[in-house]
């Protein structure tokens, strides 16, 4: 089959790799019929590769239809259309139980002290062959897909991989009061999704900060309050920010940046030198001093009212990192994070993607790109060109 591998730092190619095979009677294999690009992936092109070998398949966001079923699999069969949630969870341990299946007992990276396995993400989560390609062996079928209607076009569906609930879980965790307000740093895909979620979950004012004015015109059309950060120092930034809340600031900010931050330059060249260094070095820099760029987590934190919510859906990865607590417990604010727990969600997302499209998601792709041109696609996502926002890859010709 062709799928899409890692081979060095910006250096990913679709290569001709075996096929995927039932290692366990409760597997299913699917023929993938769109994967998603992921500003997660990104992390794998530009700085995790201490973390990856060459030939790796990345891609953790793809929906498709069954092509085979183990022997124990009883929920599914061949020709039914599923999504793939991102983590890997079992549905039947203890933590799948309380709604945390990011951090599934069953699939937890022991080695690394991490939380459950995902597709297509480097050996700290599990080091499983991931959805940009053209089949996926995908574990536990009688819990983890997802199954979705035939019919409608994929672009219905294939964000319940990832997308929709990570924008979901971030706009549950900034607790937005009815009527209330909420920023949104970072408008790429995960933060324009929680633009459309905050509103529709009746959020008075939300406001949208980025740089990349494709983005802000976009996050506009859809009633969103913009502010292009490039027109501001931090301070004004603040201040007109707060201005358009009342002078109080806004209730809940979301960050949806994490470590891809501008700013911070010294904090961005101990990411580049970390990718440069001898895996053995790089793993231990990053887990004893590593030090993301901070800039959009220390902008939520000056904008948030006293006494509001940040919610991180942005990655961050530093051990390292330097927080202003006298500022946190000053202002009383609370702070939520983590991966999606995709499952978690699946009943609030589904109806608002089978009954309807209330949150657009049949036009929020920008690029529909053949799984062969997904090299240049990484870089023009990378580079924010062309008004990519998200990027599906189809995987056949």
């Amino acid at each position: 089959m062709k799928a899409l591998t890692w081979h060095g730092k910006r250096d990913v190619r679709v290569d001709t790799v075996p096929d995927p095979v039932i290692q366990d009677p409760t597997d299913v294999i699917i023929k993938v019929t769109t994967s998603g690009l992921c500003g997660s992936d990104l992390h794998l092109y530009e700085l995790l590769g201490a973390y990856l070998d060459a030939g790796d398949i990345l891609g953790h966001e793809p929906i498709g239809v069954v092509e085979y079923v183990g022997g124990g699999v009883t929920r599914l069969k061949p020709g039914d259309r599923v999504v793939v949630p991102f983590n890997v969870s079992c549905g039947g341990c203890y933590m799948c139980g309380l709604g945390l299946h990011s951090q599934c007992e069953t699939t937890q990276v022991h080695e690394y002290g991490k939380g459950a396995s995902l597709f297509g993400y480097t050996k700290l989560y599990g080091q499983i062959p991931g959805g940009q390609a053209q089949y996926l062996r995908v574990p536990f079928g009688n819990y983890l897909p997802i199954p979705v209607p035939a019919g409608p076009p994929d672009d219905r569906f294939v964000y319940l991989s990832d997308v929709l609930p990570t924008a979901w879980q971030a706009v549950e965790y900034a607790a937005v009061p009815p009527g209330g307000s909420v920023a949104v740093l970072g408008l790429g895909p995960i933060g324009d999704m929680c633009t459309r979620i905050a509103a529709h979950r009746g959020a008075g004012l939300v406001i949208g900060i980025d740089r990349v004015k494709e983005r802000l015109r976009r996050a506009a059309a859809g009633g969103v309050r913009t502010f292009d950060i490039g027109d501001y120092d931090d301070d004004q930034l603040v201040e007109v920010v707060r201005d358009a809340d009342g002078g109080r600031g806004p209730d809940a900010v979301i960050d949806a940046v994490g470590m891809e931050a501008h700013g911070a330059p010294l904090a961005k060249g101990a990411q580049q030198l970390a990718t440069m260094l001898p895996d053995a070095l790089a793993t231990r820099m990053i887990e004893r001093i590593g030090v993301d760029p901070l800039s959009a987590l220390y902008l939520a934190i000056e904008l948030v009212r006293r006494g509001g919510t940040i919610s991180l859906s942005g990655v961050y990865g530093g051990m390292a990192d330097p927080l202003p607590m006298m500022k946190l417990f000053d202002k009383q604010i609370t702070l939520r994070m983590g991966q999606a727990n995709v499952h978690r969600w699946v009943e609030d997302l589904l109806p608002l993607i089978i009954d309807g499209d209330p949150l657009g998601v049949e036009g929020f792709a920008t690029h529909h790109v053949p799984l062969s041109e997904a090299p240049q696609a990484y870089e023009m996502f990378q580079k924010k060109q062309d008004g990519a926002v998200k990027v599906l890859f189809n995987p056949w010709p």
